[in-house]
């Protein structure tokens, strides 16, 4: 017989549960469910109870709990949610970077070797094994900021081959890494330079051939596409979405980054998110507000590219429901410092700190169609991250650089 395992962690300034906070529309501070001086009891890898510390701590005692006494000021978070990234790759587009800032073009980039095909180029020479090493290894970094739930997209392969070669290192990856990685193919993520023949017959031969080994392998179940005019059309891209959710996979949208169109086809398609929406204008807004797509802001692109923002304030005010993520990758995100990004954002946006806590947490797991995180609940995954404060407010007022001084996935102290 299995022996239960208890733990019982306290006492804790604030607690900051993010329950009972709706999935769409603006949100004030004042909703914030916060217990003060609080216990979070963990049962297993679950979340078995939270409430005042002495109120809990007989219970504890009595059952065995391991007893974690704090001695300083912490705030308790759920684990952070990071709902899109590109951290399984290969090099470094260090000089796209520097001819950026230095006036060149993305097509100028392009001719000079960089862009998305430099990586696919540098990633398409990784082994698998090195892959799977070089995620781990940002996928820590993240661990140790507090990210418990990373998304990680394929589509630096842009074949069957190396787009599969990315998805099994990407679980391999998690197989060595305390943080969860959950896979998205986005194998449609610019036309390939050597497929010989138009866009949508590269599509068809991965939705053909591709899509039900994903299946078959449990490889992802999360079916990406870059909508823009240096990658695929909307027209492009139908039948293959339409293949995707006949069979089964959640879809997700790169959409109106730097021209609109993305965000139509996430909405009448049924995607879970869309993500990125800089170029979102009063249509978009309203178009997403009124459906159940979730919105996800990508501030880290618009620093590393130098453009606007996500129009985050007018997406909340509309209604839509917004999530945070760092789009951490090697050409237009390559800082991958979402609490950092989030509060930025959340500077020129004008978010108050629960519209940016729910958005890297229960807002980002709705956009991943994940149920058991978020939120400090009782029977929900025990994804626990302690700051080192008195003060939930610091966390964003001081702009990542704050940082965790504990991190806790599936109950274990990481």
């Amino acid at each position: 017989m299995q022996t239960i395992k208890y733990t019982f962690i306290g006492p804790i300034r604030q607690v900051v549960t993010m329950k009972n906070l709706p999935l769409k529309g603006a949100l004030r501070d004042e909703q914030l469910h916060i217990i003060k001086e609080a216990g979070i009891m963990i049962k297993d890898d679950e979340i078995y109870d939270i409430g005042p510390y002495w109120d809990l701590y007989p219970e504890a005692q009595s059952i065995g709990a391991e007893m974690l006494n704090l001695k300083d000021d912490y705030v308790a978070l759920p684990g952070i949610i990071d709902c899109h990234t590109h951290i399984c790759f290969g090099g470094s587009r260090a000089q796209d970077y520097a001819m950026r800032n230095a006036g060149k073009s993305y097509l100028e980039i392009a001719k000079a070797g960089g862009g998305i095909w430099d990586t696919v180029t540098q990633t398409r020479k990784a082994s698998l094994e090195k892959l799977a090493q070089l995620t781990v290894k940002r996928a820590n970094r993240h661990l140790k900021d507090g990210i418990t739930t990373i998304e990680v997209k394929s589509g630096y392969g842009l074949s069957i081959e190396e787009e599969l070669k990315m998805l099994k290192a990407i679980k391999l990856a998690n197989e060595n890494t305390s943080a969860d990685l959950i896979p998205t193919c986005l194998a449609a993520h610019i036309p390939p330079k050597d497929f010989e023949g138009i866009p949508e017959a590269y599509l068809e031969i991965i939705s053909d051939q591709l899509f039900p080994i994903l299946k078959d392998q449990s490889l992802s179940n999360r079916i990406d596409a870059f909508i823009e005019d240096t990658a695929f059309s909307a027209a492009d891209i139908q039948s293959y979405f339409n293949k995707a959710k006949a069979m089964g996979f959640d879809i997700t949208v790169h959409g109106n980054q730097f021209h609109t169109g993305g965000s139509e086809v996430a909405v009448n398609i049924g995607a879970i998110s869309c993500d990125h929406l800089e170029a979102s204008t009063a249509k978009e807004t309203a178009l997403l507000a009124q459906s159940d797509t979730i919105a996800v802001a990508l501030p880290g692109a618009s620093l590393g590219l130098g453009m606007a923002y996500t129009p985050a304030r007018k997406l909340l005010d509309a209604g839509a429901s917004l999530a945070i993520a760092s789009d951490w990758n090697p050409g237009s995100a390559p800082m991958g410092d979402l609490l950092m990004q989030a509060a930025i954002l959340g500077t020129f946006e004008k978010l108050s700190n629960a519209e940016i806590l729910a958005a890297i947490t229960t807002r980002a797991a709705a956009a991943l169609n994940l149920s058991d995180r978020g939120k400090l609940v009782h029977g929900l995954q025990a994804d626990i991250v302690l700051f080192p404060t008195a003060d939930y407010r610091e966390i964003t007022y001081q702009q990542g650089k704050l940082k965790p001084s504990m991190v806790f996935k599936n109950g274990v102290k990481v």
